[in-house]
């Protein structure tokens, strides 16, 4: 996982927080993203609350033993994984506190008793009238969290809502203020938008704004660049349907698809009078430094990497025996699933306006077929699975543990893969005897 997730609230759990809070004299109020969604009348998710109770006196109410800091300054406590937001004691509440929120639609607040909306700023308005509106002065609301201009173009986009023309300013003036944000505060961001229907909005929002160039240069790069002679529509608008056309099922997949020809801008060249793009899946230097800049995970990192690496592996109606092991041998040594690869692949295939030529369920079974063939024969397709273990050919060849063994390693699975009848004990032993110490060449 890309994100770490909490357990699902417990509506008991928030009774009884409500409960205490009012037992104790206080107003709880929920706020919010679930307020916004009950008047779009869609499932709310997860409930925060507001209350006017200073954070000394949630401490001591819920005994918690540290607060969690919202943006740079605004104290939260966790209580059963819901958000309790304590008042500031400086002025009307809720009216104060729901001034400080990011945008109108997050701003209205709900009497859980009562079902009393308060909405201060036109939350309900902006709602119907489908737009993004920082709450009071957009400049004041960027520089207490840059963050919240990728929040904005993720609500925009998952909503199908459009920008406030001053917010929209206010965010293409102030996109260079995302370098001060911290990288890792924008993964959770990119994982939330994988799971919209259509996240291709949010990374066109972000290009539109100059958000994109400051946290995936090399996505930001590809806006406009000619797709070549055997596609119709633009790279990045390529990667914008394969992403699309991913399950939100699983996240980092998606974020291969809307990032997986992000290399065609160092492949470029011209052969033949012919533009191209030869090689381009091996150029990932510069979405490596992206994911590093971002603080992904060395394993999402990598796996992000190796789909991308491994998605021009060829897979045809035509592919020999001898082709799909190479294939299963590069998944392996990338470390991917057959299931990943294909999904990946089924996506890129029907991601093209100049075929529109996507895989018919007959095309599917018949590669699929290949690949079962090739595992259910059980045929060597990595080095662990040859016939002689490195500790044996030592021990043919006398020699010490390093990089020699590995090479010979190497050498007997490229001839394994070749003709999968040599990888027996007596078969590998004749070739690796031949060898010599210092023979390069396998006979």
């Amino acid at each position: 996982m890309v994100a770490a997730s909490h357990p699902p609230q417990s509506k008991e759990d928030l009774k009884q927080i409500i409960h205490t809070l009012t037992q104790a004299g206080h107003k709880a109020l929920l706020v919010g993203g679930v307020v916004r969604d009950e008047i779009l009348g869609i499932a709310p998710g997860d409930a925060d609350l507001l209350t006017d109770a200073p954070i000394e006196i949630l401490e001591k109410l819920f005994k918690v033993p540290r607060v969690t800091l919202a943006g740079k300054s605004l104290p939260i406590c966790i209580v059963h994984h819901i958000e309790v937001a304590p008042g500031r004691g400086d002025g009307d509440f809720p009216r104060d506190d729901l001034a400080r929120r990011d945008f109108t639609v997050n701003a209205m607040a709900r009497d859980p008793e009562t079902g009393e909306i308060t909405d201060p700023f036109g939350g309900a308005r902006d709602i119907h009238d489908g737009l993004i509106r920082f709450t009071g002065t957009p400049k004041e609301r960027i520089t207490e969290d840059p963050l919240r201009m990728v929040r904005g173009c993720r609500f925009a986009a998952r909503f199908g809502f459009d920008f406030a023309p001053e917010t929209e300013q206010a965010i293409r003036d102030h996109a260079p203020l995302l370098d001060d944000v911290a990288r890792e505060r924008l993964i959770p961001e990119l994982v939330k938008a994988m799971a919209m229907k259509i996240p291709s909005r949010f990374f066109n929002l972000l290009h539109e704004t100059g958000l994109l160039e400051s946290f995936l240069p090399s996505l930001d790069r590809c806006w406009g660049l000619d797709g070549g002679p055997f596609h119709g529509e633009t790279v990045f608008d390529h990667c914008m349907m394969v992403g699309d056309a991913v399950t939100p099922k699983q996240p980092l997949l998606r974020l291969a698809g809307f990032l997986h020809d992000t290399g065609k801008f160092d492949a470029k060249g011209i052969k033949d009078g012919r533009l191209t793009y030869h090689g381009h899946e091996k150029k990932t230097s510069a979405l490596e430094q992206d994911l590093r800049g971002l603080r992904f995970s060395n394993k999402d990192r990598e796996y992000i990497l190796s789909l991308v690496r491994c998605h021009m592996r060829p897979l045809t109606d035509k592919t020999s025996p001898k082709s799909v092991r190479r294939l299963l041998a590069a998944l392996a040594e990338e470390g991917l699933s057959t299931a990943d690869f294909m999904r990946l692949r089924i996506a890129d295939k029907k991601s093209n306006l100049k075929k529109l030529a996507p895989y018919t369920v007959s095309d599917l079974k018949l590669r699929l077929n290949k690949i079962r063939a090739e595992q259910e024969a059980g045929h060597a397709v990595t080095q662990n699975q040859l016939a002689l273990s490195g500790r044996e050919i030592m021990d043919l060849l006398a020699l010490e543990p390093g990089p020699r063994v590995g090479e010979i390693k190497a050498a007997l699975l490229e001839q394994v893969l070749e003709d999968p009848e040599l990888n027996t004990r007596q078969g590998l032993t004749v070739r690796v005897l031949a060898l010599g110490g210092d023979t390069p060449e396998l006979p």
